[in-house]
């Protein structure tokens, strides 16, 4: 605890030198948006497996590391060449290297006209209050520590909004590179999604390591759907094997608007997703899907909040994890149905394939329900490939590894499938192909 308590004034002291870096730039409303939330981090201190939300996931070996915050650009020797491979063809694509925008890695050029898309930096300079507005409307990161700590740092991110009408036909790619440093760092980009009515468009937000150093992302999220606005939300995790990944995502749903997140998580030491979607009005619809794959000593926690504070609104959740080697997986999942939510429509569903003894997860799906007029449901199992099956395909002249690949290939497709954009899901597909592979082939 003494070590940790000294983290959080090491971070303190490097908040006041970013604070001296500012200049004039100490005198906006963010600013003091900032000052706030390094307040809050310092009350609230680093969770601990004694709360409840963290029980099952400690995140001692993050919080007693002095990592570095990145409060400056820097392409690190960067090509277009290294992230070829997880970058989209033809799309709107906004690159960040180690939480920082890169203009000459990303395609902002021909982006629709009336779409704002860039970097967060530039947003705060030109329109302060807007940004404000914004982090005041959503989130003021009251949650946990990272999200005040990522508060307190804000300084750039993605800054992307789509006006009214709009129905953009490719997708938009938001493209988060850790590169190796001489120190452990933290990169801690913000990034605002604003739907506007009656738009529909697609996001990608893809996370990697081109490199084995170890690092922590902390990443804030925050999506608002205005009315009839329809967005699916697809994340790609895929960092290094050393790296620390704390990501949140907050969405805020107004009437009959359609939200669908793919959460696709593959690497890191430490992972861990929060996603909170709230419906703000009538007649919307949240539809959560994730994928984990984890070997090694890997952890990835899964933890989601549904909150139906108004009637008539339906959401749908689907959680799978594939756990190999000694890796641990955390799902907790949280459904509220308020008191006026009546004629709500929820489901929850996690399911967990281990492919070793060694494997371990520990799942809490859980419904607070305080309407009588709803119909929701939920459920988890945990197991191992069904030996039937496997002798069925043996039979048929595969091999056991094959059978073995085949099978863990379909348990995975169905959340993969769920992902409408073509070139990602071909992506995806190729990428968990080789991990199952490898992970196969060291066993």
């Amino acid at each position: 605890m003494q070590v940790i308590n000294q983290n959080i004034k090491w971070y303190q002291s490097k908040f006041e030198a970013f604070e001296q870096s500012l200049n004039g730039a100490k005198s906006t409303s963010v600013h003091t948006i900032r000052r706030d939330a390094m307040h809050r981090f310092v009350e609230l201190g680093f969770p601990t497996t004694r709360q409840e939300e963290w029980r099952f996931t400690n995140i001692l070996p993050i919080t007693t590391i002095e990592f570095q915050p990145i409060l400056r650009y820097e392409l690190n020797g960067v090509t277009k060449k290294d992230i070829q491979r997880y970058m989209l063809d033809n799309v709107l694509q906004l690159v960040f290297i180690d939480g920082m925008f890169s203009m000459e890695l990303s395609n902002i050029n021909s982006h629709p006209i009336g779409i704002t898309a860039g970097s967060l930096t530039e947003m705060s300079r030109e329109h302060p209050e807007t940004i404000r507005s914004y982090i005041n409307n959503m989130v003021m990161g009251e949650e946990n520590a990272f999200t005040t700590l990522n508060t307190a740092f804000l300084w750039d991110g993605a800054f992307i909004s789509v006006p009214r009408g709009i129905v953009l036909e490719n997708p938009i790619q938001l493209l988060f590179v850790a590169t190796d440093r001489e120190k452990v760092y933290a990169a801690q980009p913000r990034n605002f999604i604003i739907a506007g009515i009656d738009s529909q468009f697609k996001i990608v937000e893809t996370y990697v390591g081109l490199a084995k150093n170890t690092y922590l992302t902390n990443t804030v999220t925050e999506i608002l759907l205005c009315d009839n606005s329809i967005v699916e939300h697809d994340k790609f995790q895929i960092e290094g094997i050393n790296a620390y990944h704390i990501g949140t995502t907050h969405v805020q749903m107004n009437a009959a608007s359609r939200y669908t997140s793919n959460v696709i998580s593959l690497s890191g030491s430490i992972v861990r997703n929060n996603i909170t979607a709230r419906f703000n009005a009538e007649s919307a619809e949240c539809i959560l899907n994730g994928l984990s794959l984890g070997s090694g000593m890997q952890l990835i926690d899964n933890h989601t909040v549904i909150d139906h504070a108004k009637p008539h609104c339906s959401s749908h959740e689907l959680y799978k994890s594939i756990l190999d080697g000694a890796s641990k997986g955390v799902f907790n999942g949280k459904v509220f149905v308020r008191k006026d939510a009546q004629k709500t429509d929820a489901k929850q569903t996690n399911k967990t394939l281990l492919l070793s003894d060694e494997a371990t997860m520990n799942t809490k799906p859980q419904l607070e329900i305080f309407a009588d007029d709803v119909k929701c449901t939920h459920g988890a199992t945990v197991g191992q490939l069904d030996d039937e099956q496997i002798f069925y395909l043996r039979s048929r002249g595969i091999d056991l590894n094959a059978a073995r690949d085949i099978l863990t290939s379909a348990f995975a497709g169905d959340v993969i499938n769920r992902i409408t954009i073509e070139p990602f899901r071909s992506q995806v597909e190729r990428i968990i192909h080789d991990r199952l592979n490898n992970n196969h082939t060291s066993s």
